[in-house]
């Protein structure tokens, strides 16, 4: 009996063992390995020690360039007769802005032809006297007098001569007032047929040249330590957020607003294409780079999940590791690492979040 039971199980075994042969085997799971596509399209960085930029966020307003900004005001009071801009028109050095009709400059244009006249009489009267005085008809002394009378009726017209270039004078009692610079009408206080006189004149007009600006930003007092001339500055503004204009602080007003305690510094920089208008607000990233050195590695190769923040370690093609960091800071360009990579690492910093969720997944 018990060798028949023997010979059953050893039976049933063999037919069992057969028929496990018999079954498919499942096939491994293919190891991992980037893919010719994928190495042409990913960019590798290596890891290495850079000096530690810090970057401080402020608010500005852009403004003229003071240096190349002129208020434009009339030399005589009168009233706006013409009117040949608007605000926010480009002008050339020279350019008419508004035609004057001012009683002052008639004045001046009488007084002018009153003085020729005084002095062709004078003249006249010159001649006479010299005539009579060869003739033994006066004295020597009626002709130094005469003379004395051309003398002050030439000075007179002389002045009325250079008078009347300075104000730029028309015909009619016409003040014309020009552009002293080329730029663009940054301000304008005239309006045709506006009456006004010495006393309560302002300036009609400012020019401003705005192939170059400034930006005067805000400073809290906390950070007053972190900004210095010369620091380089990024500015953006809502009109181009991806548009970056960069420039350079050029000076620092060391002084608070009693008010505000805040301190201005001014920021100056080209302006292509005008695009950078008065008044706009602007953000400046102002940026300076310390002694300390870092390692650092392009921001873009950092992805940030489930709350900790990660990168594509690369060796070989067959051999990327997804690797914790520790992010100290982030500015500009680059993400400095306190922990989690060593010099000479080599990251993948162009979609390496593809190659994450294949190895996450």
């Amino acid at each position: 009996m018990t060798r028949t039971f023997l010979v059953l199980s050893a039976a049933v075994l063999l037919l069992a063992g057969c028929a496990k042969k018999e079954e498919p085997q499942e096939e491994k799971p293919q190891g991992f390995r980037l893919s010719d596509t994928m190495m042409q399209q990913i960019v590798l960085d290596t890891v290495r020690l850079r000096p530690v930029q810090d970057e401080l966020v402020l608010t500005g307003q852009i403004a003229t360039d003071g240096d190349k900004t002129v208020k434009v005001y009339p030399l005589v009071g009168g009233v706006v007769e013409q009117l040949h801009v608007e605000l926010g028109d480009k002008v050339t050095k020279g350019q008419v802005l508004a035609i004057i009709k001012s009683s002052e400059i008639a004045d001046l244009q009488n007084q002018t032809t009153t003085s020729g006249s005084d002095l062709d009489i004078a003249r006249k009267n010159l001649a006479v006297a010299e005539d009579m005085n060869k003739a033994g008809l006066n004295s020597e002394r009626d002709v130094v007098l005469a003379r004395a009378e051309v003398t002050k009726a030439r000075g007179t017209v002389g002045k009325n001569v250079k008078q009347l270039s300075v104000y730029g004078i028309g015909k009619d009692g016409m003040y014309t007032l020009k552009a002293p610079i080329s730029g663009f009408i940054t301000e304008k206080n005239a309006t045709q047929y506006e009456q006004f006189n010495n006393d309560n004149v302002q300036n009609l007009f400012t020019v401003s040249d705005l192939n170059d600006v400034w930006i005067m930003a805000n400073v809290f007092e906390s950070d007053i330590s972190k900004v210095q001339l010369g620091y380089s500055a990024d500015v953006t503004t809502l009109s181009y957020p991806d548009k970056h204009f960069r420039g350079k602080i050029d000076k620092v007003f060391n002084v608070l607003d009693p008010d505000s305690k805040v301190m201005k510094v001014r920021v100056r920089l080209e302006n292509p294409g005008y695009l950078l208008k008065p008044e706009m607000y602007a953000q400046v990233r102002v940026e300076n780079t310390e002694a300390a050195k870092m390692l650092a590695v392009a921001a873009k190769a950092v992805i940030f999940d489930k709350d900790r923040n990660f990168v594509m370690v690369y060796r070989d093609r067959t051999h990327v590791e997804t690797r914790p960091v520790t992010i100290s800071k982030t500015v500009g360009d680059y993400s400095y690492i306190s922990g989690g990579l060593k010099p000479g690492d080599v990251v993948i910093a162009k979609d390496q979040l593809l190659v994450y969720d294949e190895l996450n997944d």
